[in-house]
């Protein structure tokens, strides 16, 4: 039997934007924002730049991730561009 099922793998474009929150005793957290899903590589980083570029975040990521249809496993992100604050990729 062969198996004719296509490549189950989804790849997501994400522009994703960050704040800064006080908390409990003052202190500041970095938060997510929006998170804006894009067709291509292209459309998510220009939007993290526009974000950035207005002020209206203190942060902003574009990063590609690829989804396995069939386990839903999702890999790891693969960052595009990175701005301002943003958190460390070991915090991911």
């Amino acid at each position: 039997m062969t198996d004719t099922t296509a490549n189950s793998d989804k790849t997501h474009y994400i522009c994703q934007t960050y704040v800064e929150k006080a908390g409990a005793a003052g202190q500041v957290s970095l938060q997510i924002d929006k998170q804006l899903q894009y067709s291509s590589e292209s459309q998510a980083q220009d939007r993290a730049d526009r974000e950035f570029e207005r002020g209206n975040c203190v942060g902003a990521d574009a990063y590609m991730i690829t989804e396995d249809a069939g386990s839903g496993e999702v890999s790891p992100p693969t960052f595009i561009v990175r701005h301002g604050t943003v958190p460390d990729i070991d915090d991911l």
